[in-house]
């Protein structure tokens, strides 16, 4: 058993006001995309120009924030958001869900692309490989947080949060799906689209990938206590959320592939 790093949760305190590390991870996931943005922006197949990628990340922002806790109080506190319709506005109390943050980002690529008068398709391919760099830091800020941890767990590397109530040994399972649908989905998202691809298709492999990750990660996480498992006696929230998104992705892929060849994506 491995023994839980003692970080504490908040990374600068001024008076009153206090910055979590899990939000300065958010910010760092943008950084990282926003420069990652302006390279990919200077290619020659690029579907945006360098002033364009700005206000991408602006309105990406916006949405995985926006949507990020609109998806949290929808998909996991819906019965709370009945009895208490303030509590969608109390921010500081925590509660963001990713697939809300990815619905979030979704409008925003269509808003811009639309009023920009930019291909979807291509705008949506520049844009996936972007998005795992933010998971990977946001999975980071939940181990620092000692939030969404994993099953009870016997292996060598279990770990006992000092905020477990049950004083559990557990899967680092934020660790897991910071290696997984952060770090692996960028490696193959990044290097799939280093070639020119069919219009669509390194969306699809967005969807397909970070679905199949997700799922295979949420059977170490342990359920949310309100929620327990939803399906089959085994099924999560999450995993359920996941399969749309693995059956999106395919039909994309499917589709994309066998689109006419000169409809391609930078």
């Amino acid at each position: 058993m491995l023994n839980y790093p003692t970080i504490d949760p908040v990374a600068i305190s001024l008076g009153p006001l206090q910055v979590h590390w899990y939000g300065l991870t958010y910010l760092v996931g943008l950084a990282f995309a926003w420069w990652l943005a302006i390279k990919r922006s200077q290619e020659l197949h690029a579907p945006i120009a360098r002033e364009q990628v700005d206000d991408l990340i602006f309105y990406a922002a916006v949405g995985i924030v926006v949507g990020g806790r609109l998806g949290y109080v929808i998909f996991y506190g819906w019965d709370r958001l009945v009895e208490d319709p303030l509590w969608l506005f109390r921010v500081w109390e925590g509660g963001m869900a990713f697939h809300g943050g990815f619905l979030g980002v979704v409008a925003a690529v269509v808003w811009l692309a639309k009023s920009r008068q930019i291909p979807l398709g291509r705008l949506a391919d520049f844009v996936a490989p972007l998005a795992p760099l933010g998971l990977a830091f946001g999975r980071l800020g939940n181990f620092i947080g000692q939030e969404l941890w994993g099953r009870a767990a016997d292996v060598p590397w279990a770990m006992v949060f000092p905020r477990d109530p049950l004083g559990l040994a557990r899967h680092p399972s934020q660790l897991y799906q910071f290696a997984l649908e952060g770090c692996l989905l960028f490696l193959l998202l990044f290097f799939y689209s280093r070639k020119l691809r069919p219009t669509w298709s390194v969306t699809g492999l967005f969807l397909l990938g970070y679905g199949v990750l997700r799922f295979t990660a949420e059977f170490f996480r342990e359920p949310d206590v309100h929620l327990g498992f939803q399906a089959f006696g085994w099924m999560t929230r999450g995993q359920l959320l996941c399969v749309p998104m693995v059956i999106i992705g395919v039909a994309l892929l499917w589709w994309s592939i066998r689109a006419p060849s000169h409809r391609r994506s930078a």
